[in-house]
């Protein structure tokens, strides 16, 4: 559907090898926060029933990933982490305009590029384990994200204009490779 403009080196993922438990950590804890922002759109945007219905949805399957998370935190003895502010979320929510009807499409926007990175490091991160459980694990997560991004979209292309939505997103996407190029490589997902 759209393409990022910026492209996570291999450098990332030897982070994130590094230290797999704290990734692990910052991964459940985005799951979790995931479900909650779909929990939020849900509860500002009632009327809109087609989001209502697919953020219930979400909600339900980020809870699920959470939970799967948390279990391979167990089997290898590492506890949750506290939540940390996400520097990525952060700069990206700049971009939100005011306006209840530009505000939900930047939202809806941001949320499609904030899946789409999901996708791209959750696939960097299959390919460099091993096989197995948490590789077979991470080929999935990156899935879903995948299939998370283009809802979005979908979602956007339903309540704005098409061409509005894909100027939009193009700018998104522009200020989203910007904040990536600045941010150190850590075992995290942002």
């Amino acid at each position: 559907m759209f393409e990022l403009k910026y492209h996570t080196p291999f450098s990332w993922t030897e982070a994130v090898l590094a230290d797999f438990d704290a990734f692990l950590q910052d991964h459940a804890a985005a799951e979790k926060k995931a479900s909650g922002m779909a929990m939020s759109m849900l509860s500002h945007y009632p009327d809109r029933r087609n989001l209502v219905k697919a953020m219930t949805d979400l909600a339900l399957e980020e809870m699920i990933h959470f939970k799967q998370v948390v279990k391979i935190l167990l089997a290898r003895n590492v506890d949750l982490a506290d939540d940390k502010k996400d520097t990525y979320v952060k700069e990206i929510r700049k971009v939100f305009r005011n306006g209840r009807e530009v505000f939900l499409m930047d939202r809806l926007l941001v949320a499609a590029v904030i899946e789409a990175r999901g996708h791209e490091r959750f696939s960097l991160v299959a390919e460099a384990l091993a096989e197995g459980k948490e590789k077979d694990f991470y080929v999935a997560i990156a899935k879903s994200e995948e299939k998370h991004k283009n809802l979005f979209v979908e979602l956007a292309y339903e309540y704005f204009d098409r061409a509005e939505v894909d100027l939009r997103l193009e700018e998104i996407l522009v200020e989203e490779a910007r904040i990536c190029e600045k941010l150190p490589f850590r075992a995290a997902l942002h």
